[in-house]
């Protein structure tokens, strides 16, 4: 049945006045789709005809455009209750370790304090009043020295416990459990410090002549780790498949890796991604007369096994104490690769390329050791101008008349 015809059937009033002298309105109705309804009433205010004629007519307004059903309110679960689902999420897309880190964050300083609180009452001053609370928190592991002030949270645990929350929100948000997330403000964070050996400390580290017999293999490693900035995961993940001794380099495609069992285990990269390390000729040399057949492993215990992070640290130390150099960790020989190519001119781009960092911004940290750079930069001002290469250099901007 047509909309006009429907609405003019619809519209035609049946209107009495019963026995008792009450007005009352009572109709079939056809409605579009062909059923029937019956209708009928009283108005409300008024007992006139006019009103049953009104109160009939808004009736069949209601049956021709019904309200639309009020939207169900979602259940905003509490900030514990969501952790659990979202930390579920975490665990199977990221690394262990990196699941670990948030975890910790969850349990010992967000749930604690904003946990009770559902999604939605989780307001930009309740993260700044619980910013603040763990600013303010002592380490609780640091034995404390008499008449000291307690050792806090860092800046940057405090903001990587704000980044969990936000991301936690986020992913809640995604779900239509909130509407917005609240603005984060994070704290101000100084620029990393790192220590890296000068030249002639990296020489004697690697002095062969000062090598035990017993360590012998483990320069190789120290070697290879100086001159190719890898990873220590990724020195005791790497593959002999994965060393190409004919066109000198490495390709870096795993990383070894603690996972929740306990149990070292060999995974994807820190980035996830494959990159190519080409080998100096130092490094080429010690890996050439490093080749054994114990096994897969190019470094690896007596029986084949990959090492374990705590066995590589008394080599490492022996050799230190052999050069009279401070002590250091495994990463301390990445940082050392790194600046001895900026020092040397070697392009940040490069750097981080080989040092698979995920951004630049990893890798800027080594530029103050290159202040040539900025000076050669500002020394191009002093150079007389070409006006013919200034010419096209400058072909769309008004006002450039170069004569």
């Amino acid at each position: 049945m047509q909309g006009g015809v429907f609405q003019e059937r619809a519209l035609t009033m049946s209107v009495r006045k019963d026995p008792d002298g009450r007005w009352r309105y009572r109709k079939t109705v056809t409605l579009p789709d062909g059923t029937k309804d019956r209708i009928s009433g009283t108005p409300k205010h008024e007992n006139t005809r006019i009103a049953a004629e009104e109160a009939e007519r808004a009736h069949i307004e209601q049956m021709l455009h019904p309200p639309a059903p009020a939207p169900q309110k979602v259940e905003v679960p509490t900030v514990a209750t969501f952790a659990t689902k979202f930390l579920e999420s975490i665990e199977i897309k990221n690394r262990d370790a990196s699941y670990r880190t948030m975890e910790t964050q969850f349990r010992c300083h967000i749930l604690p304090h904003l946990g009770h609180l559902t999604l939605d009452e989780v307001s930009y001053g309740l993260v700044e009043d619980w910013k603040v609370t763990l600013a303010n928190k002592p380490l609780a592991r640091r034995k404390r020295v008499e008449g000291a002030e307690p050792e806090k949270l860092s800046a940057r645990w405090v903001n990587e416990c704000m980044m969990s929350l936000h991301t936690c929100l986020k992913a809640a948000c995604k779900r239509g459990l909130i509407a917005t997330v609240p603005e984060f403000e994070w704290l101000p964070v100084p620029a990393p410090e790192f220590d890296f050996l000068t030249f002639e400390e990296a020489e004697r580290l690697i002095d062969d002549r000062a090598i035990d017999e017993a360590d012998r293999e483990w320069r190789t490693m120290l070697v290879v780790a100086l001159r190719t900035g890898m990873r220590q995961g990724e020195l005791m993940a790497l593959h002999w498949e994965d060393v190409d001794l004919g066109g000198a380099r490495i390709i870096v495609k795993c990383s070894a890796y603690k996972n929740r069992a306990g149990t070292w285990v060999i995974g994807p990269t820190k980035t996830g991604k494959i990159r190519e390390v080409p080998l100096s000729g130092l490094a080429l040399q010690a890996l050439t007369a490093h080749q054994h057949q114990r096994g897969p492993l190019v470094f690896c215990a007596s029986d084949g096994r990959m090492f374990r992070r705590n066995e590589t640290y008394a080599p490492l130390n022996r050799a230190l104490a052999r050069a009279g150099l401070r002590s250091i960790g495994w990463h301390c020989l990445r940082h050392t690769f790194a600046s001895h190519l900026v020092m040397r001119g070697a392009r940040l781009k490069a750097v981080q390329e080989l040092l698979g960092h995920a951004n630049i911004l990893m890798t800027m940290r080594y530029s103050h050791l290159a202040p040539e750079v900025s000076r050669d930069a500002v020394r191009l001002l002093d150079r007389p101008v070409n006006p013919e290469s200034l010419a096209k250099n400058l072909p769309n901007f008004p006002g450039h008349a170069v004569n």
